[in-house]
């Protein structure tokens, strides 16, 4: 019987199923939607039910059961808490799983970037969170449940910043900022007294792309607006506290590597934010830290995780560019 590892990378909105063999093979790969009980409404039935069907199908087209998988790895959204991770494990349990592995997704993007395969991994997209894993195994989540946690720097937060800088400079006495013509131009008002009720229109009715305004926010920090950028650099130290905090609540001897993910990370085309960033880690960090940029698709982790399991060793260099290459196909059958 032909050896198998599963990764699954589940997120809010599409969640991928990919099948390997322990040779680095691409067996098979299926995106469907989420599986994540945060995003069902039927919750934690739901990701059992979707999960156990969107497996299954993509076993049974490959002559497999549940019970030939070797090993699993899921990285999957919702997993910030153990009763989340407790459930969770129950589930792929009933499915019909005996060795795997479950996580907050967060911690694929250590496992498909890290060159030692530990270390921590600040995630910046919608929301923020950092997670960690060290070199004796021991695993860490710092934030990811929203502003109690102090998660002040993802999309969506940056996006409610950029509104209360104009706001605060019409109505607040706030300092000037370059954003307002432009925030005024995109929701094609001319005078403060429109700013507030064609905004509120605007975002109740989903009007607003998000990414348009983070993109105005780093070309309006790029062109010297110091509103903006002091936005970037407090989110630049919010992500930065997390890591920190993750670190020294784990064990690192060697240099850590430090992966950055995530929508807001990817596309940082200004240096206040990275550059607030690495300072405040580096003055309070003990060990040598090195950065990465996740690039690699976070089901590459999954699947890398799974062979680590199995192969009890962390996957060579040529074992994961082969990987990498693989899941990198897949995913432009999906473009």
């Amino acid at each position: 019987m032909q050896q198998v590892v599963l990764g699954v990378d589940g997120g809010n909105t599409k969640t991928d199923y990919l099948l390997f063999d322990l040779e680095g093979n691409f067996i098979d790969g299926i995106r469907l939607g989420t599986c994540s009980h945060e995003g069902l409404p039927d919750g934690f039935d739901g990701a059992f039910r979707v999960m156990k069907e969107s497996i299954e199908k993509l076993l049974k087209r490959n002559n497999l059961q549940s019970s030939d998988v070797n090993y699993a790895a899921f990285g999957l959204a919702g997993v910030d808490m153990p009763s989340q991770k407790k459930r969770l494990e129950e589930i792929i349990a009933r499915i019909g799983f005996k060795h795997f592995v479950v996580n907050n997704d967060g911690f694929l993007g250590i496992k498909a970037t890290s060159p030692t395969g530990v270390g921590v991994c600040s995630i910046n997209g919608t929301g923020t969170v950092t997670v960690g894993l060290d070199e004796k195994g021991k695993m860490q989540q710092v934030g990811g449940v929203g502003y109690i946690s102090g998660d002040e720097a993802g999309g969506a937060y940056l996006t409610r910043r950029v509104f209360q800088a104009v706001y605060d400079e019409l109505y607040r006495v706030g300092d000037n900022t370059t954003l307002t013509p432009a925030v005024f131009s995109l929701l094609d008002i001319s005078e403060k007294e429109e700013y507030l009720p064609v905004l509120i229109d605007k975002l109740n009715t989903r009007q607003i792309d998000r990414t348009e305004i983070i993109k105005l926010l780093f070309a309006h920090g790029n062109s010297g607006d110091q509103v903006s950028q002091e936005i970037l650099r407090q989110a630049g130290l919010c992500m930065a506290r997390s890591v920190v905090g993750c670190i020294r609540k784990l064990h690192f001897e060697k240099t850590i590597p430090v992966i950055l993910a995530g929508s807001v990370w990817a596309n940082a085309t200004c240096p206040a934010m990275y550059e607030a960033f690495c300072e405040f880690v580096e003055t309070n960090t003990s060990v040598p830290v090195e950065y990465h940029i996740l690039t690699a698709p976070p089901v590459c982790g999954a699947i890398l995780w799974a062979l680590e399991i199995a192969l009890q060793a962390v996957p060579s260099e040529e074992l994961k560019k082969k990987v990498l290459t693989q899941v990198e196909n897949y995913q432009k059958t999906y473009r």
